[in-house]
């Protein structure tokens, strides 16, 4: 049974308290003006071979009170991936999974997670599908550049695209969005979220018959919330007919790193300045105000890391560990002077305060390899948001260079480490203008060659056991899918109307409050995730040890005790039983 505890998401401040805005536009293809149906097959590097991609988008105009926004936000997209062997058509499939993003994340995040339950349940006989959402603003993301840099193999043309000014094809980047021309995303909340989602299931799969015996869903973070809503949901606008409620689209419910609830406080981990807003006196009718006219940001941005620029950099730091994983980076050095991306490397690659004060060394001073560049972005034991960690291995000095401790933010040991940076021990190189430091994968970690890198007070920073995620399958999910790893303008009316989910305007949304528990529910936790240390019993959880809030999409098929991938295991286990 769903239970309302006080519990707040690690990403939850994150998400309102940094609210400014930039930005680029998408056009819409003139090939999809005249359908309304466009599916196409996509080309993976993916070492599973057995699970077929397509990305699916599906005309479904936004209403006229939306206002002014570019075409391609007309569309609705997903990324479709199904059993190679199993049948062709959604509907035959013997089950669907369809999966809502986490906040600042985009459909492309789910490529693991979906290839791996795929590839279980046909172990089993079962042919299943996995649709990975993504939402209304991630139209606003230009890919071109990135795509560019695979096509040629070069990912300068990235930088070149996104920072240069340069065209790719005889198209410039548009550039960042400010909040003048995110107008739109004003409008664009729960209601406007949870309602794509249904009317694209029931564009795709029309029998509602059909949804109810064949469709589970869910979503990652902030997605099971969103399920949660859905699952609620009254959408004829008559309680008395339920064939319409959201729990009657749906067999079962999963939850990964999240519960399927209608509060935010089902998820934990508070963050220094956390924001209540109906606690402190701000209304629904307020805050709509602040965003109608743009005195409050309409995308959720801040001056580091949760911002277009550098949400792009991800991806183009994806590409370079794609491409030439062994090459020496020239990342950072490529970017030209830009405060966002400039004031995020020094947040994420300082050593101490005092490194961070002065700015050098900075990560341009170190030797890396385009994969430890990526290590050092995303890895658990480097980055200090946790809401961005994963598991990927480790820095490897090459017998020559030293490893330290990382000691910024936050001080390797300190109790207040957990919230905001998570409770790894941070490392970081040494040796500026030393030796190339390269990366161990998740799978090399405890071979017979790993130095056993140890912090000060004598803690091994890592082990064999918290390494669950390949860091090469990473790159690729942040490089190569048609649809983003990340969502570059999350709609801050989204996460401000689950915030004030108490005021009339929301809790209305909850006709169905049963919705919740109508439907048998896998609730799947990343042991070192949001709610790793005070995992909800009475879910009865299946909790993931040594993972990470995104490991539990990204974990690879096979774990360091040879053991096949918990998560997605379990997952198909589930389809196929429900």
């Amino acid at each position: 049974m769903t239970t309302s505890r006080t519990r707040r998401p690690k990403w939850r401040s994150a998400a309102i308290a940094g609210l400014l805005a930039v930005g680029g536009l998408t056009a819409l293809p003139a090939a999809q003006a005249a359908t309304t149906r466009v599916e196409t097959p996509v080309v993976s590097s993916s070492p599973i071979t057995g699970v077929t991609e397509s990305v699916v988008k599906v005309r479904m105009p936004l209403p006229a009170s939306v206002g002014s926004h570019p075409a391609a936000c007309d569309w609705l997209s997903y990324l479709r991936y199904r059993d190679s062997e199993g049948p062709a058509a959604s509907a035959d499939a013997d089950k669907i999974l369809v999966a809502q993003p986490g906040i600042l994340e985009g459909a492309g995040a789910f490529d693991s997670v979906a290839r791996n339950t795929i590839t279980q349940a046909a172990k089993e006989g079962r042919h299943i599908e996995f649709w990975a959402l993504d939402r209304r603003s991630n139209c606003l993301e230009d890919r071109t550049g990135v795509q560019a840099g695979l096509d040629s193999g070069d990912p300068h043309q990235a930088i070149d695209y996104y920072f240069n000014g340069k065209a790719v094809g005889g198209k410039k980047f548009a550039g960042w969005l400010d909040n003048s021309q995110v107008g739109w995303l004003s409008k664009v909340g729960l209601e406007q979220t949870v309602r794509d989602e249904y009317d694209l299931l029931a564009a795709e799969l029309p029998s509602q018959a059909l949804r109810k015996q064949k469709v589970l869903c869910g979503g990652h973070s902030l997605g099971g919330v969103l399920t949660g809503y859905f699952a609620t949901w009254d959408f004829d606008g008559n309680p008395a007919t339920t064939a319409d409620a959201g729990y009657n689209q749906c067999s079962g419910y999963f939850a990964l790193d999240t519960t399927i609830s209608t509060s935010l406080d089902d998820l934990q981990g508070s963050m220094p300045g956390d924001i209540n807003l109906p606690d402190i006196g701000i209304g629904y009718a307020a805050v709509q105000a602040g965003l109608d006219t743009g005195l409050l940001p309409r995308a959720v941005q801040a001056p580091v890391v949760i911002n277009a620029a550098t949400m792009t950099l991800l991806s183009v730091a994806g590409l370079w560990a794609t491409v030439s994983p062994d090459g020496e980076s020239d990342l950072a050095l490529s970017v030209p002077p830009n405060t966002n991306v400039d004031a995020t490397n020094r947040l994420l690659f300082s050593k101490d305060a005092a490194t961070f004060l002065v700015g050098t060394p900075a990560i341009e001073d170190f030797r890396l390899t385009n994969e430890a560049a990526l290590g050092a972005l995303m890895d658990d034991n480097s980055v200090p948001l946790s809401f961005i960690q994963s598991s990927v291995g480790f820095f490897d000095g090459g017998g020559t260079g030293e490893i330290v401790d990382k000691n910024f933010p936050v001080a390797n040991g300190d109790d207040s480490a957990s919230a905001l940076t998570g409770t790894e021990y941070k490392a970081i190189p040494a040796e500026p203008n030393g030796p190339l430091y390269t990366w161990r994968n998740y799978d090399r970690v405890g071979a017979a060659d790993d130095p056993g890198y140890t912090s000060a007070d004598g803690t091994p920073f890592t082990d064999a056991g918290k390494e669950v995620t390949d860091i090469q399958e990473l790159a690729r999910s942040l490089s190569e899918q048609p649809l983003d790893f990340t969502e570059n303008y999350f709609p801050t009316k989204l996460v401000t109307d689950i915030e004030l989910g108490t005021s009339p305007q929301v809790s209305r949304f909850v006709v169905h409050p049963d919705g919740l528990t109508a439907n048998p529910t896998i609730t799947l936790l990343a042991g070192d995730g949001l709610l790793g240390d005070d995992p909800p019993a009475e879910l009865d959880p299946v909790i993931a040890p040594g993972y990470q809030h995104l490991d539990v999409l990204t974990a690879a098929p096979e774990q360091n005790n040879g053991e096949p991938e918990t998560v997605s295991a379990n997952l198909a286990e589930f389809a196929v039983e429900n």
